[in-house]
């Protein structure tokens, strides 16, 4: 599934639609969980992704990581992955992924894009990862690259 933008302020309110802005080349991916979130850094020149340590906090702990991650990486926008059913329909873990997006983007002020992650994780742990947190956040990510 293409990546889609989350919603936005409403003064940089930006259509699902939307092209991601070439100006975003650096990405910084979330593979959202509630006890642990894995983290990807990658950037549109080689279409990689390469895992960073999976976070493991939750609430304002999270979001603490989250900004030193942000400030050593400077991204320039951030992807999340959403889990669906098979069918496409949203679950819980759906609206909790949403949330976190818009929690990202109201915090860190940078574009926040979507991305259709079901099975990441399976795919992550069928390939062997030490992390399967990370290593699913890698795949979100260079789904999204691919995208692009």
């Amino acid at each position: 599934m293409p990546p889609t933008s989350t919603p936005t302020h409403a003064a940089a309110s930006v259509p699902a639609s939307a092209p991601v802005p070439a100006r975003c080349q650096s990405f910084l991916a979330f593979d959202f969980g509630h006890k642990r979130t894995g983290v990807a850094s990658g950037n549109r020149l080689l279409s990689a992704a390469t895992p960073q340590a999976t976070i493991h906090a939750a609430g304002d702990a999270r979001f603490t990581q989250i900004q030193a991650r942000i400030r050593a990486w400077q991204p320039d926008a951030l992807v999340v992955g959403v889990p669906l059913h098979p069918d496409g329909a949203p679950h819980e873990n759906t609206r909790a992924a949403r949330r976190f997006a818009r929690q990202l983007e109201g915090r860190f002020g940078l574009p926040v894009f979507e991305v259709d992650e079901r099975y990441s994780t399976t795919e992550a742990l069928a390939n062997g990862a030490d992390d399967p947190d990370a290593a699913a956040a890698c795949i979100i990510l260079e789904q999204f690259l691919r995208s692009l």
